[in-house]
């Protein structure tokens, strides 16, 4: 198996664990941070719901789900740039030959 230089190794899970921080940063201010304001959302509605409800509701679960799906697609990018993707693997696994 190939070895990645230890810079790209370092590189690469700087930006993953970065980008994890951001969507659990993300997840916890949707969760979290509307209840805390949730007294001046209460004149904002959406669909005829105060926005604080809904956000407990559905607004956090929609939220996340949409982070599942960004996370998917943004890390199948960084393991492209940094030269670890999926087919890649798929083929070593299959028995091709790793190209140097």
């Amino acid at each position: 198996m190939k070895k990645i230089d230890k810079k790209v190794a370092d590189a690469y899970f700087r930006t993953r664990t970065t980008l994890i921080m951001s969507f659990l940063a993300i997840g916890a201010i949707v969760s979290f941070g509307v209840v805390l304001v949730a007294e001046s959302l209460t004149e904002i509605t959406v669909m005829g719901i105060p926005l604080h409800y809904y956000m407990g509701a559905q607004g956090a679960i929609v939220t996340f789900i949409i982070l599942l799906f960004l996370n998917a697609i943004i890390s199948d990018r960084i393991d492209k740039k940094y030269g670890i993707d999926e087919s890649r693997n798929e083929s070593i696994g299959k028995g091709n030959p790793i190209d140097h």
